[in-house]
């Protein structure tokens, strides 16, 4: 009898206007790109050293699209998350890798009603995330590098199964793969361009439902200016695509289309202390939240 209401109620929320918000909403929350990825990240340092970092981000969205167009709908998702990451570089059979951990934490904001869902917020530890680098060309000579990862993330961050996509964990395994290549074009210019492949594991109990993914890509390129050995700036283009979901069988129609760019500040203010502020948007958005305003921190620790 359960499974026969979970059915009407979501085949009545289909042909309503509800499912197509809450479509967004679940399109919205996901990331351009799943793992944390700066510039400059894909330049490997020797073996025998440790990173420490702490990220802050702040995101602001006010609006929700659905194939392309505005939802005619207040609505608001704000997310203020934390990741504390830890970097070891080693070297394995002459190749450097780096063994790593993120942790994030953080609260989710769901500002006005989005169909089956009222305003609430979430806050608490998310899924850890742990993987490696290896860096399969290593040339400083010619300032040439090329990395390929892989992480997992590990469904046990807070999850309230009644809240849905406003959660900070996720209740569902991930698969990340990503590779990198990085070239200084000049003395003071460099490239970095980045390709990220997600799979992902079903969420099993989601606001009553079976939620399932397709996998999703994105691209990313950084063209960073070296204003001196402590300093850099940097421009990023991300574009995200893929990752529909499918809610209680229902295709969502929800196929992540997205354009952002941020741009980046970094500089070391001691030896081995490095601060970094970054701030961007979104340009386009075909499904789900398109986000206003983006603003991330960085401080990052050698030792």
């Amino acid at each position: 009898m359960r499974s026969i209401l979970k059915k009407a109620t979501l085949e009545s929320l289909a042909t309503s206007s509800a499912l197509v918000l809450a479509a967004g909403l679940f399109a919205g929350t996901a990331q351009s790109a799943e793992i944390a990825t700066d510039p400059g990240d894909y330049t490997p340092l020797p073996a025998g050293v440790n990173l420490g970092l702490l990220y802050g981000q702040y995101t602001t969205r006010d609006t929700v699209y659905a194939d392309g167009d505005k939802v005619p709908a207040d609505a608001g998702l704000d997310t203020t998350i934390g990741l504390a990451r830890f970097v070891h570089f080693t070297d394995i059979g002459g190749v450097i890798v780096d063994p790593q951990i993120i942790v994030p934490f953080g609260k989710v904001d769901l500002k006005e009603p989005s169909g089956p869902l009222q305003a609430t917020s979430e806050s608490g530890v998310g899924d850890p995330i742990v993987g490696a680098t290896a860096w399969v060309i290593n040339n400083p000579d010619d300032q040439e590098w090329v990395g390929l990862s892989a992480f997992v993330s590990v469904p046990v961050g807070q999850y309230d199964e009644d809240k849905g996509p406003v959660n900070v964990g996720e209740n569902r395994w991930k698969g990340i793969f990503q590779a990198g290549y990085v070239k200084h074009l000049t003395d003071s210019i460099a490239l970095d361009l980045l390709a990220e492949y997600s799979i992902y594991g079903d969420n099993d109990d989601f606001l009553g439902f079976k939620r399932e993914q397709e996998d999703a890509q994105s691209l990313q390129a950084h063209l960073r200016y070296l204003m001196s050995k402590k300093s850099h700036i940097a421009l990023s283009y991300y574009h995200s695509f893929g990752g529909e979901t499918t809610v209680g069988g229902l295709e969502q129609d929800d196929r992540v289309n997205t354009n952002r760019w941020l741009a980046t500040y970094a500089t070391f203010i001691d030896p081995t202390v490095q601060l970094q502020v970054q701030a961007g948007q979104d340009i386009d958005v075909e499904n789900g939240f398109k986000e206003d305003t983006r603003l991330n921190f960085r401080v990052l620790k050698v030792f």
